[in-house]
């Protein structure tokens, strides 16, 4: 039986909700949002992790359970939890809430099944610069870098390179923008930021399940495909087929930073060289399923299943 957790119409969990039902694999939801109603009981004996979980009905054992995909949100911002109007969040509802996701945490830890992906997994993401000593560790290429705050070393950093392209150094979520001559860097003095050398080629978002690789060739003038609709801009995608030594490599390096599953940005330059730019524990796959017609649900809802 699988177990999936967080906010049952985000698109990620959707999506693999849908396809395990299509594929008929028994699964229970814990929804996030319901988190102040459930109750969670964990024991550790001899025999290593007991427990079970009661989502609004009788308690499943969590013996039953064979794997979890979870993607949890913050408790705090979760609308139950604010203030509406002049109306106060419940701080019981809210403290209960908080608890029961805190321990909910814990059971992703040490559950001995599959578990996309454990809290203590997702720490290379927290730190671009950590994360590319792994990635090169791999035998895959990073760009070169520059991390700095000291805009005399930016510019002399941009003059050796040309095009160069910025970006924040933590797991938060930047939109990559060029560099342009000319650039006022004072702000930079207050931020640490990343900068790296722009190159060329075509994005290939490569996602690994398990064992199994699917990669999306995107086409875009976009420097950041992500965000081309924000600036009047397209995207197109289409799988396409890594070469095996790139694909066994992604599956090597995400194994090696103890995930199961994994978005990998991958850039392939006109003369047939490939980098790697970073490593996404939560990938929000969706959008390149949806775009590129890739079944990594199916992928994903398998793994959890423990059909191989």
């Amino acid at each position: 039986m699988i177990l999936f957790a967080g906010i049952p119409s985000e698109a990620p969990i959707a999506l693999a909700i849908a396809a395990a039902e299509t594929l008929r694999l028994p699964h229970i939801v814990f929804n996030q949002r319901h988190a102040a109603h459930c109750q969670l009981r964990l024991e550790w004996g001899a025999g290593g992790l007991s427990g079970a979980i009661a989502l609004g009905g009788s308690p499943i054992d969590l013996g039953a359970i064979t794997g979890i995909y979870a993607r949890m949100a913050d408790v705090g911002v979760l609308p139950e939890h604010r203030a509406r109007g002049r109306t106060p969040p419940d701080p019981a509802a809210l403290a209960r809430a908080t608890a029961m996701c805190g321990l909910f945490d814990d059971l992703l830890e040490v559950f001995p099944g599959t578990v996309v992906n454990r809290p203590s997994a997702m720490g290379s993401n927290m730190s671009k610069p950590g994360q590319a000593q792994l990635i090169t560790a791999h035998g895959l290429k990073t760009p070169p870098t520059l991390v700095s705050n000291e805009p005399d070393a930016i510019r002399a950093f941009q003059a050796e390179h040309g095009r160069v392209v910025y970006k924040s150094i933590s797991a938060v979520r930047s939109i990559v923008q060029e560099l342009r001559p000319g650039t006022d860097l004072s702000a930079v003095a207050r931020l640490p930021t990343q900068f790296q050398a722009l190159v060329p080629g075509t994005d290939i978002r490569t996602h690994v399940v398990g064992e199994e690789v699917f990669a999306s060739a995107i086409t875009s003038d976009a420097i950041d495909y992500r965000y081309a609709d924000r600036q009047g801009r397209d995207t197109e995608m289409m799988p396409t087929e890594l070469p095996p030594d790139i694909a066994a490599r992604c599956v090597a390096l995400t194994k090696s930073l103890g995930l199961a599953m994994a978005g990998i940005d991958l850039k392939r330059t006109p003369d047939g060289d490939w980098y790697c730019f970073e490593v996404n524990p939560s990938p929000a796959y969706s959008y390149f399923e949806e775009m590129a017609g890739q079944p990594m649900s199916w992928a994903l809802a398998r793994l959890l299943a423990g059909d191989p």
